[in-house]
């Protein structure tokens, strides 16, 4: 596999990463200043080793921000890696890979994936194999690389990141620079509003709009039905009130569009 390391800060906080005291940081508000990277009133982002990118990816899951239990598993990793005598681009690739779809969400997230026929267009048997024998395949990814927190808390998405100026610099300064090595990847955003960051920097000239996969639900165990409707394991009238199956049926509808559209120009074979 071929990672590259862009904008590396990871030498600049190595002295910092070992003496880390990981049990004495119980909250973001505690997380050392020497890890701060910016602040501005409400916001305050926290470095993350997490430079490495896989440039060999054809496909870019891109999450929102890595949260302070993401934080504390990557920075536990990159002490594991440093203290056993590992190369810098060997300790960023295992800290940016650690725990990343892990558990029940993986296999949540790999049915949708196949269910839209990304496999297919890879040119492969299933998504599956994305965490194994395939991992070249894809990066894991956040639209806001580092640890955003607001008022000391995970960032979540509110407000929205095109209208927010500390939200719209992290995202230029770090992510853009990822997309911008791999232009002809596919984007499947996890959750709305970074479907709207990705939006954003497609308007920005960054990534290409027709490369964005809209409209998969959030893999996540609290989001079952959701993902049960859209695999076609649930019926439509069944569905609680919560749950818009219209809106459901319109996104895989649209998805499918898009990806008949990607396997037909790339020349990868539809079912």
């Amino acid at each position: 596999m071929s990672f590259d390391t862009m904008d590396v800060l990871f030498e600049r906080f190595v002295p910092a990463i070992r003496a880390l005291d990981l049990g004495r940081i119980a909250t973001p508000n505690e997380i050392p200043d020497t890890f701060l990277l910016a602040q501005a009133g409400r916001y305050s982002s926290y470095y993350l080793p997490f430079e490495s990118v896989n440039r060999m990816a054809r496909v870019v899951v891109v999450g929102i921000s890595p949260g302070f239990v993401q934080w504390k598993i990557a920075m536990a990793e990159a002490q594991r890696q440093l203290a056993a005598g590992a190369s810098v681009d060997a300790t960023l690739r295992a800290a940016r890979q650690t725990g990343a779809f892990s558990g029940a969400i993986r296999p949540n997230f790999v049915a949708l994936l196949d269910a839209i026929r990304v496999q297919r267009w890879l040119g492969i048997a299933s998504c599956a194999s994305l965490f194994g024998e395939d991992a070249e395949l894809v990066h894991i990814g956040a639209i806001l690389r580092h640890s955003v927190f607001v008022d000391g808390k995970n960032y979540s998405g509110t407000p929205a990141m095109p209208r927010q100026a500390f939200l719209r610099e992290e995202v230029l300064r770090y992510f853009a620079h990822e997309a911008a090595a791999l232009p002809d990847a596919l984007y499947i955003p996890m959750g709305a509003s970074v479907s709207e960051g990705l939006d954003w920097l497609a308007a920005q000239g960054v990534i290409r709009a027709d490369r964005i996969l809209h409209g998969l639900p959030h893999p996540s165990g609290a989001n079952a039905e959701r993902v049960a409707y859209f695999l076609g394991r649930k019926e439509r009238a069944t569905l609680s009130a919560k749950t818009n199956g219209a809106q459901i049926d319109a996104a895989r509808a649209a998805l499918l569009e898009q990806m008949a559209a990607l396997i037909a120009r790339d020349g990868a074979r539809p079912d």
